[in-house]
């Protein structure tokens, strides 16, 4: 499976960002193209620890058998799958601004690698190896892209 922490992978993932327009169009979802570039900022936010979220009962109870189901292979996240409502990006954002940040944040993963990620539980899925955030970010990342069909 492709990794952020790659510097050719991590590229990829730029590249297909690059690719996009203020004009694409979501192929499923209710985000624009700006809002899911915000959206996907915040959980690599998370990964470096500088959005913080409590665990709540759901996650104690069930992030682990969720985190097992979602990492057990390399298939693509699923369709319209739940999000905590603090990822939600409902009001609108300016596209360039928007892009420019996420590549920042995806370029600082390659650059901090696996020890720059939060030793914090991730607030669903609880303890992660370094391994398991850049699986998490690729997949999430990837799902959104091709949700804007790139």
């Amino acid at each position: 499976m492709e990794s952020l922490f790659n510097k050719q992978d991590n590229q990829k993932i730029i590249d297909r960002i690059n690719s996009l327009s203020n004009t694409s169009q979501a192929q499923w979802g209710k985000m624009n193209v700006a809002q899911m570039l915000a959206h996907s900022q915040v959980p690599l936010k998370v990964a470096f620890g500088e959005h913080k979220l409590k665990r709540g009962i759901m996650s104690i109870l069930f992030g682990k058998m969720f985190k097992n189901k979602l990492m057990k292979d390399e298939k693509p996240f699923d369709r319209n799958l739940p999000t905590d409502k603090t990822f939600i990006v409902v009001d609108q954002r300016e596209f360039e601004k928007e892009k420019n940040a996420l590549i920042e944040l995806i370029k600082q993963f390659v650059e901090k690698g696996p020890n720059g990620l939060t030793k914090d539980p991730h607030p669903f899925f609880g303890e992660l190896s370094g391994e398991e955030w850049d699986k998490l970010q690729w997949k999430h990342l990837d799902h959104h892209l091709r949700q804007f069909g790139a």
